[in-house]
């Protein structure tokens, strides 16, 4: 039976696992005049995927930490606190509530492929609700503008990483619930 203290400090492991994950995956990127397409929002999805709501946020606010304080784990290589300001600090930003509403919506109701589809299509729109505000405040372009540059580039891959996070994270997490890595949800589904 694992004590109290041994149960924080696996999710702490877990969360900066995912925190890990992110700067790798963040580092695969296609460039785009102001955003890049990267890896980084399949690691948020997978990351609330198999963490839930609050380890899979805490995850994200380690990885923004982290690169807040200069190491370079953002896209390119990127890190310090004039990325969080700069035109995609707030899809950074927007990872936090991504991970929280994906595991949340997961939570709510079943941690199943299907479901973890939905909750990552809602974990989408989060991010770029964020980004593109931030972007459009940072670059001072009008709304259509800054839709353009931060919506529409992202739609089709940010469905086809939706997928792909819902796979891969409903996967993991089975397997680290059967090795007892983490804790059940209480509408876990078999």
């Amino acid at each position: 039976m694992l004590t109290e203290k041994s149960k924080k400090l696996r999710s702490l492991i877990n969360c900066s696992i995912f925190a890990a994950v992110t700067a790798i995956l963040a580092q695969i990127e296609i460039p785009l005049p102001l955003i890049p397409i990267s890896g980084q929002t399949l690691a948020v999805g997978i990351a609330a995927t198999v963490l839930g709501s609050r380890h899979g946020a805490i995850a994200m606010f380690v990885y923004a930490a982290i690169g807040a304080i200069g190491l370079p784990v953002f896209t390119g290589f990127s890190g310090g606190p004039q990325v969080l300001v700069g035109p995609s600090g707030g899809y950074i930003f927007g990872f936090i509530a991504a991970a929280y509403f994906t595991g949340l919506v997961l939570e709510k109701t079943k941690f199943t492929i299907p479901m973890a589809f939905i909750a990552n299509i809602v974990g989408m729109v989060v991010t770029l609700i964020f980004g593109t505000i931030q972007l459009k405040i940072v670059m001072d372009l009008n709304w259509n503008a800054a839709i353009a540059a931060g919506v529409y580039p992202f739609i089709a891959v940010g469905l086809i990483k939706a997928f792909l996070a819902s796979l891969i994270g409903i996967t993991v997490r089975r397997r680290l619930l059967q090795a007892k890595l983490i804790t059940a949800s209480h509408k876990e589904v078999a």
